[in-house]
């Protein structure tokens, strides 16, 4: 039986958020007096919750971590969340994908509240069933809770319905842990021993070798 229902990563997978997430934890550290990490290591936090990139490349403890996420989000909030662009082709390979009937959505660690206003900003908003996130207050973070959350606003769906799209091992876990089938982008912030590791189902090398796998996977 073919797969009805995608669900999307949003940075690193549909978006190159690379910009405003390198410069909200730069201004997160600076305003902490804390060492500004090198760039490679910058740009690692792109995609895995932000807590615990802060803990993880910064030593931090989970007070500071959480003390780092709230002064990250002074200026993303603002201006961060804007310093972002659609890779290109995605709009094309969401309609396409839309055209064929499925049902797609946006799973992403990134605060719910902001995967709207983003997905809102590039006119995509339409395409999605459900934007689905973590919660402000902190909680849902975990890639695997997001998932499942986003898999359950489908009544009647079992997780056979599912793929899960993304660029980093969170969203490979996240998809294993919940029986979704998994496809990771090499176009994003995870490289691809990271991601053969978990075996997904299949790996893009552009958005629109992406819209080729998924046509074939939900047929």
């Amino acid at each position: 039986m073919p797969r009805t229902t995608i669900l999307f990563d949003l940075d690193g997978t549909l978006t190159d958020s690379k910009d405003g997430i390198v410069n909200c934890v730069r201004y997160a550290l600076e305003k902490m007096g804390a060492p500004i990490p090198p760039e490679d290591v910058l740009q690692s936090f792109v995609g895995p919750p932000l807590v615990d990139s802060f803990k993880t490349c910064c030593g931090f403890s989970d007070e500071q971590a959480w003390e780092a996420v709230r002064t990250y989000r002074e200026r993303f909030g603002t201006i961060g969340l804007m310093e972002n662009a659609l890779y290109d082709g995605v709009p094309q390979m969401l309609e396409a994908l839309h055209a064929e009937g499925l049902h797609l959505s946006i799973a992403t660690s990134k605060p719910t509240v902001y995967a709207k206003r983003i997905v809102r900003n590039f006119g995509i908003d339409g395409l999605f069933d459900h934007v689905v996130g973590s919660n402000i207050d902190g909680s849902r973070v975990d890639k695997t809770e997001v998932v499942r959350f986003a898999m359950g606003q489908y009544a009647n769906a079992t997780s056979d319905d599912f793929i899960m799209v993304g660029d980093r091992r969170h969203d490979m876990v996240g998809a294993a842990n919940c029986g979704a089938l998994a496809v990771g982008v090499l176009y994003g912030y995870g490289s691809r021993e990271e991601l053969e590791t978990f075996k997904p189902a299949a790996l893009a090398e552009s958005v629109a070798d992406l819209r080729d796998v998924l046509l074939r996977l939900t047929r």
